[in-house]
Formats: C-alpha cells, sequence, structure tokens
C-alpha cells in the first residue's frame, strides 16, 4: 500500500497525549501541509493558530466544561476537550466572505495536518466542539488570546501531540457507497 493510503487507513483519533512540546520542525512539516491544502477559487481564506500555552487551553477547557453543564449536556472533565495535548491548532476564517465553501477548506487543510501528523509518528484528533465557547461571551476574549485576525471567526481545530494511546479501526458503514454507470 503507498504511504499515503496507509496513513489514511492508520489513522486513529488519539485522545491521550504526552506532555513532550512540538518540534519547531514538526510544527513547520505540520503547518506546510496544512497550507498545501487546496481552497476553492485557491483564495486560501484561512489563518492557524498554534496554541501551546497550557494555561490558556486548560482555561479554555473549564470555559468550555461550564457551557456544556449549563446547557445540559453534561459537565465533561476539563481535559476531554483537548485531552492534555501540547498543541492546538485552531483554523479560523473570515467572519463574512465571498467563498461558501471556506470551512470545507478549512477542513480539508485540518484533515491535511491529520494525516501528516499520522506519517510523522504523531497523533491527532480533529475537534469542532470548540465552537461552543467561540460562540459564547468569552468567544472574542479567546479570538483576541489565540490572534485570530480581525473579522475572523472559529471553523475548526486540532488537537496534535504524542499519542500515548492507540485504539482500533471503527467499523465501516455499509451502504455508504453506490455507483452510478
Amino acid at each position: 500500500m503507498n504511504e499515503v493510503l496507509k496513513a489514511i487507513h492508520d489513522r486513529r483519533s488519539t485522545r491521550g497525549f504526552s506532555d513532550v512540546q512540538l518540534t519547531e520542525a514538526e510544527l513547520d512539516q505540520l503547518l506546510g501541509a496544512a497550507l498545501a491544502a487546496p481552497t476553492a477559487r485557491n483564495t486560501q481564506m484561512w489563518h492557524f493558530s498554534v496554541v501551546q500555552n497550557r494555561e490558556l487551553l486548560d482555561e479554555f477547557s473549564r470555559d468550555f466544561a461550564q457551557i456544556m453543564a449549563k446547557n445540559g449536556g453534561g459537565a465533561p472533565a476539563p481535559d476531554r476537550l483537548f485531552y492534555r495535548a501540547p498543541t492546538v491548532i485552531f483554523i479560523s476564517r473570515p467572519e463574512t466572505c465571498d467563498n461558501r465553501f471556506v470551512d470545507v477548506d478549512c477542513g480539508i487543510a485540518c484533515e491535511n495536518i491529520a494525516l501528516a501528523a499520522q506519517g510523522m509518528g504523531l497523533g491527532s484528533v480533529i475537534v469542532g466542539l470548540p465552537m461552543q465557547v467561540f460562540l459564547s461571551e468569552r468567544g472574542a476574549y479567546y479570538a483576541e488570546k489565540f490572534g485570530f485576525p480581525e473579522g475572523y471567526r472559529f471553523s475548526i481545530a486540532i488537537v496534535v501531540g504524542h499519542n500515548t494511546v492507540t485504539k482500533e479501526a471503527h467499523p465501516v458503514g455499509e451502504g455508504k457507497v453506490n455507483f452510478v454507470r
């Protein structure tokens, strides 16, 4: 099997990370993969905020847990959002733009990071739940702290680090493909 297909089939969402921080070379490779992702009309309407500040990530996680508890979603442990990973890459995009595919583009860049991480022997998990915090009264605070450009909003995030847990592949649902020839 070629290396790309192997990375696709071997990748799992990691929910346990060591506290070993990523190197600059690893970050450069991950961000290079993200920036190589295709975008609709090559608009590249995205921004990548690499957050490695443990205190800030923990604060964000506590706010997430409080929001979930208030909204009746239960009170997850604060470390269940980012799984204590050393690095979270938040992808933001313009609040308003003429590219209706901008969130798809951000998702493609996120998947490029996930596949690059797999190929580098790193773990990752893609997370959309931070949206709950960015939609709250604390959203602007975090957008500023994470360095989102003015007028940008959260799209998706990916947690990356050295994984400490593994899991089996999820079952693939049947009937998900049909051919029209």
